[in-house]
């Protein structure tokens, strides 16, 4: 549904030039291959072989005993193969295999040249793809034809492959452009394109801080036509009224995220540069672009604004410009940034329009080639006027610390002099360190804590602590593996404070009647009058001696055995005395009415009726 903004393509050669036989001698146009390794700011010479069997490569030539490896002194080996039949990369991956240095692929129709490019969405061919290491071009079918019959006559074709003029070289500054997107789910294009960053960021910023260089990152922007802009389509794919669109990332309007995510996360990135630019801090681009790419990735649902605003600040940038440059989304207004970009894309002069992703522009020419840290890094250095390349340039390798600066932007303790930050070849990585043997884990950027045994002996886990005339007392409890929990006798959150427990008077301790508490930092004494000795299991007061002890413990058997008699004998009185009241009632019922002989006249209890 999206279009992009229309121009013209430009094939970026290089020269050709066969020294032999004189009967073909001379300088030919070649087209550089869109991956590979071409040689910026160099020339490589060989010996042109056209093999009898598999023209076109797209099998191995093991199958057919071939081996282009040369011989200790000879010339390294050309493959010439014919177009057709298979992917490019094939043929130049299966001639690599073979032992060739670098492939002319001839073409098989009169027309002018094209370039060579690997497959758009491939997943087979993304395995071997950024393997190929050695160059390959497009010949035209006329120069093809006439390389093949002086070798189908015994004649010795031997040519130079010069890329010294592929990219200008006017003065002793590079200006470089970098077409990427922060989407990571379109498949092995996005992976290439986020290794490539991870990999290149080191070497970038440091031709970007000696001034060697001038960096600018781009993103391709589509836009929606007018007619389909109310449609849902455009709707959650585009910003700014259709203005400004990206493909889905998942290609399923249904479900994942939207191409209008991945077009606001674009913008928000060349604000970044914006505004780094501003501060004389360009090169933080690509600490941001790495950073998100490993913290807010698609996969685990932190593709968002709120992931990075977490980026953004660790590399201490400001938040409100950034949101200032980005504008509105939902205005029905162009984005001046935005509006950059789509103009932006249109080739001017000698460089062509930028149509695929990724693109890198080295000296308004466009590079050719495999996006590789190595080869990316000769294409830059061959734009440098002759002598006036960095250092950096005439080395074999790039090696920095990126942990020096700011700490590579990761967690850090100074008091422990502990850093999250590990500087590798391919930049550094934020990863929990392990201190005095104990192991810290965290994300590694903002937070790092000491976790399992031994954590405790680390700044007290991080928790409260605190001595007072030689007691300490802390909130780590090495039974958990990680958090704070105030030890017995405190009470607090356990990280900033914990306030000691008054247990005379909200436990009510020492309750013998002999007892009196007193209350003491994490904990309580029981004391008891006299010479008494407290004892915490019974709470109770004994005598300190043992003589007394068992004196007093004989006592209170006495007692016990007195009580009991006692009680027996109450009881024993009790059943007599109402024996004998039980025996009285009933002789006096009885006598009522069988007077005893020995029984006066009872009297009778009725009442007389008076008138």
């Amino acid at each position: 549904m999206a279009a992009l903004v229309k121009g013209r393509f430009v094939v970026e050669k290089n020269s050709l030039t066969v020294t032999s036989p004189d009967s073909i001698r001379g300088m030919h146009d070649s087209a550089i291959g869109n991956f590979g390794v071409p040689q910026y700011g160099g020339s490589m010479a060989g010996a042109v072989v056209y093999p009898k069997d598999n023209k076109k490569g797209c099998k191995g030539f093991d199958e057919f005993g071939l081996s282009f490896k040369s011989k200790l002194g000879a010339l390294p080996t050309f493959v010439m193969l014919d177009r057709g039949g298979c992917f490019f990369t094939l043929k130049v991956w299966n001639a690599q295999n073979a032992g060739a240095a670098a492939v002319l692929v001839a073409d098989d129709t009169d027309e002018p040249l094209i370039t060579m490019d690997s497959p758009e969405e491939d997943d087979k061919a993304a395995r071997y793809i950024q393997n190929i290491t050695i160059p390959s071009a497009l010949i035209d079918k006329n120069f093809g034809d006439k390389l093949k019959k002086a070798l189908s006559n015994g004649e010795m074709v031997n040519v130079n492959l010069d890329w010294r003029e592929a990219v200008p070289h006017p003065d002793d500054r590079v200006e470089y452009e970098f077409w990427t997107n922060s989407n990571d789910e379109c498949g092995p294009k996005c992976d290439m394109i986020m290794g490539f960053t991870k990999d290149f960021k080191g070497a970038a910023q440091i031709l970007e801080r000696g001034g060697y260089s001038q960096f600018t990152p781009h993103y391709i922007t589509w836009y929606c036509p007018q007619a389909f802009t109310v449609s849902k389509q455009c709707k959650s794919q585009c910003i700014n009224h259709g203005r400004y669109c990206a493909p889905d990332p998942e290609q399923d309007f249904s479900q994942g995220y939207d191409g209008r995510d991945v077009v606001i996360e674009n913008l928000r990135q060349l604000c970044v540069f914006k505004v780094a630019q501003e501060s004389k801090r360009p090169w933080v681009w690509w600490d941001y672009v790495t950073d998100f790419q490993i913290r807010c990735p698609m996969k685990e649902k932190k593709y968002n604004k709120e992931c990075a605003d977490k980026v953004i600040k660790s590399l201490g940038l400001d938040h409100k410009k950034i949101e200032k440059c980005m504008g509105d989304p939902n205005a029905n207004a162009e984005n001046p940034i935005l509006k950059a970009e789509q103009d932006a894309q249109v080739g001017t002069g000698s460089r062509g329009d930028v149509t695929i992703l990724p693109t890198l522009i080295v000296n308004n020419r466009q590079y050719r080639g495999k996006l590789d840290k190595g080869a990316v890094l000769k294409a830059i250095c061959a734009g440098f006027e002759e002598t006036t390349e960095p250092a950096v340039c005439l080395s074999n390798d790039v090696e920095t610390n990126e942990c020096l600066d700011n700490n590579g932007g990761c967690w850090q303790d100074k008091s422990l002099n502990a850093t999250a930050c590990k500087d590798t070849f391919r930049g550094r990585v934020c990863e929990c360190p392990m201190v005095q043997g104990v192991q810290f884990k965290g994300d590694g950027y903002s937070t790092c804590e000491a976790s399992g045994p031994g954590r405790c002996t680390i700044n007290n886990g991080d928790c409260w602590h605190e001595t007072r005339k030689g007691k300490a007392f802390s909130a780590c409890m090495e039974t958990l593996d990680k958090g704070c929990q105030c030890p017995a006798g405190f009470r607090g959150d356990g990280i900033k404070s914990c306030e000691d427990i008054d247990e005379c008077k909200e436990k009510r301790a020492c309750q013998c009647p002999e007892c009196s508490c007193k209350d003491t930092w994490g904990g309580y004494e029981c004391t008891c009058s006299g010479d008494l000795l407290y004892i915490t299991d019974h709470d109770t007061c004994i005598s300190k001696s043992a003589q007394q002890v068992k004196t007093a413990w004989a006592a209170m058997w006495v007692i016990f055995i007195g009580l009991a008699v006692a009680a027996a004998g109450a009881y024993i009185v009790y059943k007599y005395r109402l024996k004998s009241y039980m025996d009285s009632e009933i002789r006096a019922i009885m006598a009522q009415y069988m007077p005893l002989d020995s029984q006066s006249e009872v009297p009778n209890h009725v009442s007389e009726e008076r008138a």
